[in-house]
């Protein structure tokens, strides 16, 4: 009976992927390297092949180039909504589903939604249209991933606020980087082609320094090249079938360690392609009415975090914290656990060492990888 659950339940995955609409993002370092323009002139090139395609979405940041490209291109309009005494303006999903057209162009991928609109951000916009059975090309930059924000830490300049989990960017049928020379693209901005002469010495004080563009161009190329490797390996039926993975990483409550902990093996997994969990073992210490209050929304934000980048939340409660861990890694059929590096002081190292021997010990005997993340 179980198999034949699983076998039914993988014929209607099937089912719902073949109804689904095809899903392109243009991916860049950052700002001004030429997205929206590529969108744009894949638009004009689908209308001139028969392809009903519509702008649902575009952001020209005034850039005159971009503007000429919208010319002949039919635009859907967007919806008027008010927020605090302004008028503004966002994707018209509800707009879009009942025109339905084969393509949609969506921008700004990572946008977070007026307060009010339907879904909270423009990525679960772009999901309900992808479930509808309307094809996408969208755009996003590199800094935006959520699983990169513990690799960036503290090396950009900017807070990166806005962001989409990385399961986003996998889900993409095809993912192409937008390049240009890091030398050239200062001069665009020097020239007033990215943002206004007001900005533009802000810009080169803050996002737009060479190194960091340097390493964000890096990160993107990174990107683009793994997930290129998983579709084909997704697409090669007859290749070797790839050890099923499947990660567990270990949080306690302190709220920056857990984060990056969190967005680590978030990253980890998704290059495996492999389900993840994230376990808190709650010890009498820590109960509900013993941790203080901004402990205790501290973990649940990065429950919801794990959550967003596609991991599963184990809660237990317990003294022997090693123990729970062994048994979840054995209930789960965990391969690869996942704990952070240990800041303790040094009276304790001692204490610490053989419960953490004894740990590496039991999980040699069921075969777990072990990564010690800092």
């Amino acid at each position: 009976m179980e198999g034949q659950r699983k076998s039914a339940e993988h014929f209607l995955e099937l089912i719902k992927q073949s109804r689904r609409g095809k899903f392109k993002i243009y991916l860049g370092m950052c700002a001004g390297v030429g997205k929206t323009y590529r969108m744009l002139q894949e638009a004009h090139n689908l209308l001139r092949n028969g392809i009903n395609v519509q702008i649902g979405y575009v952001e020209t940041h005034g850039r005159e180039d971009t503007v000429a490209l919208l010319q002949g291109l039919p635009i859907l309009p967007r919806k008027h909504m008010f927020y605090k005494g302004n008028a503004l303006e966002e994707l018209d999903v509800d707009l879009i589903l009942k025109h339905h057209p084969e393509v949609v162009i969506v921008d700004e991928l990572a946008h977070t939604n007026i307060p009010g609109s339907k879904n909270q951000k423009r990525y679960q916009d772009v999901m309900e249209l992808l479930d509808a059975g309307i094809t996408v090309i969208s755009a996003v930059n590199i800094q935006h991933l959520e699983g990169l924000q513990a690799e960036l830490g503290d090396l950009l300049s900017a807070v990166v606020r806005e962001r989409i989990p990385d399961r986003i960017l996998q889900a993409a049928d095809e993912v192409v980087f937008v390049d240009i020379a890091v030398a050239d693209l200062l001069d665009r901005l020097k020239e007033g082609k990215i943002y206004g002469e007001e900005k533009i010495e802000i810009a080169l004080r803050n996002f737009f320094q060479a190194d960091q563009l340097l390493l964000l161009r890096e990160l993107a190329l990174k990107e683009v090249a793994v997930h290129a490797i998983m579709k084909h390996e997704q697409r090669r039926g007859d290749g070797p079938k790839r050890k099923r993975e499947r990660f567990m990483v270990c949080i306690g409550t302190e709220e920056k360690k857990a984060k990056n902990l969190i967005r680590k093996t978030a990253r980890l997994a998704s290059y495996y392609q492999a389900m993840w969990f994230v376990l808190y073992v709650q010890t009498p210490k820590e109960a509900s009415d013993k941790i203080p209050l901004d402990k205790q929304r501290y973990l649940i934000n990065n429950f919801k975090l794990a959550t967003e980048l596609g991991g599963q939340v184990l809660q237990v409660k317990g003294r022997h914290v090693y123990d729970h861990i062994v048994e979840q890694v054995i209930r789960m059929e965990i391969t690869t656990l996942c704990v952070g590096r240990p800041k303790w002081p040094w009276f304790r190292v001692l204490w610490v060492m053989g419960n953490f021997k004894r740990l590496l010990h039991r999980l040699e005997k069921v075969q777990v990888d072990l990564i010690i993340l800092s």
